[in-house]
């Protein structure tokens, strides 16, 4: 049984390494430890508990005296951190208002993902060449298999059962997906109080552990073994800031329209049962973005709502922040990718699947959309990454700034309202249905 995330690898191990350097710790008593693991034999199981107990130590290393950043976890030691303005806003949207905007979110979710789902993993030599093999640079349309060549096909090894955008004309099950309808099912049976420990036995009862991937993978074993949150994010979790956390974001800023504080904090029960820090701060500051963008359309004014829910002085904020001032400064598209391609190398597993890395190809697609829902959820995937989280998230904020009367046909018509999920109760979905759904508990969530 060596299922990937359920015994720890030579990535993995490389991976704990880039993030405790990150997260600041002092690694100097620990070098040689990382060096012998590393040269182990991993897939051997003798060999794992040498592995547990190297990450058991790299847990406990002491913070280096000169780390810049104040980056807590738990949420009473966040909210004190934020930047000054953090409020929310009053909702002044009529109930056919509310309903189309909540409808529009749920519609450009999974267009979104179904635009980046086909290309996710491809790295910019391949998306790049095969839009422009295919005549279709730069993206403005769903990925096509039918459009290209045997040639093309085979120099790209295009996989016809892929869900190229001529494949299929509804949601597949998608992670991305499934973690929006499992934030609607959570709230549906725990009600607005949720906890985190609520969270970790929805998981544990409805949700497959080989659905899971990293973090969520990792915080779900150590369920099994009677490890709780917060403690689950943490042992042995190399992945505990990557994009996990920020995918789970999206229905809890549905659930809190116009108050992203409220959205944010939601999240932060979401996020903590798997991920620290700027792991934690990816969902929260996606979830008030998503709250903001009921009321707000202004891509700046959206951000800056979700930046106003995290530490100031965190890596996301200072990433995001300067992205912002990429844009202000007048940097293109092209330029503003080439800077993020310099910063994060997509070839390492650590920075493509990282929370700021993501971060950042969001906000890139909401400066850069000019205000319309394709130019955005383009932008967002054509600089790859994790294609199809991005594509999703800035689908979501998007659908729920614009509501689905405006979303173009083109687009929300071509999955003809259906989703699919992993979700008991939820295999196939009406998204007008599942609208109605959530405006139910965003009821139940006004009167708590």
């Amino acid at each position: 049984m060596k299922h990937v995330w359920l015994y720890l690898s030579r990535g993995d191990i490389e991976t704990e390494r880039r993030q405790c350097e990150e997260e600041g710790r002092d690694l100097m008593g620990l070098h040689e430890a990382f060096e012998r693991v590393a040269a182990l034999d991993l897939e051997d199981p003798a060999h794992q508990p040498a592995a547990e107990h190297l990450l058991d130590q790299t847990i406990e290393a002491p913070m280096r005296a000169d780390y810049p950043y104040v980056e807590p976890s738990s949420l009473a030691d966040i909210r004190p951190l934020r930047p000054a303005g953090a409020e929310d806003n009053s909702l002044t949207l009529t109930d056919a208002e509310l309903e189309d905007r909540v409808y529009g979110a749920w519609t450009g979710r999974c267009v979104g993902c179904l635009l980046g789902k086909p290309v996710e993993g491809w790295r910019r030599p391949r998306m790049w060449g095969y839009l422009k093999d295919t005549s279709r640079w730069p993206l403005a349309d769903f990925f096509r298999y039918d459009v290209a060549s045997d040639d093309v096909r085979r120099r790209y090894s295009l996989n016809p059962e892929s869900p190229f955008g001529d494949r299929v004309s509804w949601m597949p099950e998608d992670d991305d997906t499934n973690y929006t309808t499992t934030g609607l099912a959570i709230m549906e049976r725990f009600g607005p109080g949720f906890t985190p420990e609520d969270v970790a036995n929805f998981w544990l009862t409805d949700i497959p552990l080989l659905h899971t991937c990293t973090a969520e993978r990792v915080a779900y074993r150590n369920f099994a073994l009677l490890i709780g949150p917060p403690r689950s994010a943490t042992h042995r979790n190399p992945y505990r800031e990557w994009i996990g956390a920020q995918i789970r974001a999206d229905f809890w800023g549905y659930a809190a329209p116009c108050r992203p504080d409220l959205a944010a904090e939601f999240a932060w029960r979401d996020a903590s049962i798997s991920h620290v820090k700027n792991g934690i701060y990816g969902e929260m500051w996606a979830a008030a973005m998503i709250a903001s963008a009921f009321v707000a359309s202004d891509p700046v004014q959206i951000i800056e709502a979700g930046l106003a829910q995290i530490p100031a002085r965190c890596r996301l904020a200072e990433a995001v922040n300067r992205v912002l001032g990429w844009s202000r400064t007048g940097k293109s598209y092209d330029e503003a990718v080439e800077l993020l391609h310099g910063e994060w190398n997509e070839e390492n597993g650590h920075d493509w699947c990282h929370t700021i890395s993501n971060a950042m190809v969001v906000a890139i697609g909401l400066l850069w959309s000019e205000g319309d829902f394709a130019r955005a959820i383009c932008r967002a995937v054509q600089p790859c990454f994790d294609t199809d989280c991005n594509g999703a998230t800035v689908g979501s904020i998007m659908g729920a700034a614009l509501g689905r009367r405006a979303l173009p046909s083109a687009w929300a018509d071509h999955i003809n309202d259906t989703l699919h999920t992993g979700v008991a109760g939820y295999n196939v979905v009406n998204l007008k249905d599942i609208t109605r759904a959530t405006l139910c508990q965003i009821e139940r969530v006004a009167r708590s």
